[in-house]
């Protein structure tokens, strides 16, 4: 098992890869939560092997987080989007087994 941890700065309008797809092992849970001011949204977009963001989730308001877990999650490479106009800083963790 490897846990990866790591946390990355983005610049507003830039995109970034949060997390590459794993070529070797299966990744069984990621989380990626957004380090800002919880009296303000700064929004961000996160894409699923999409660096054209055509399909991406949300991430807005004073809750930024998103998680998932188990052998059917997505194993492919995560990207963000900053569509604010501030910093923002990522902070990610995936386990693969």
């Amino acid at each position: 098992m490897v846990q990866t941890v790591k946390s990355t700065r983005v610049y507003p309008g830039q995109n970034e890869v949060l997390l590459e797809k794993p070529m070797v092992l299966c990744r069984i849970s990621y989380s990626i939560k957004v380090l800002t001011d919880l009296t303000m949204g700064h929004k961000s977009h996160i894409s699923f092997d999409d660096p054209n963001f055509f399909s991406y989730y949300i991430l807005d308001g004073p809750v930024q987080e998103l998680e998932a877990k188990g052998e059917g999650i997505f194993q492919g490479t995560i990207w963000v989007h900053n569509a604010s106009s501030a910093d923002l800083v990522f902070t990610i963790t995936e386990t693969l087994v």
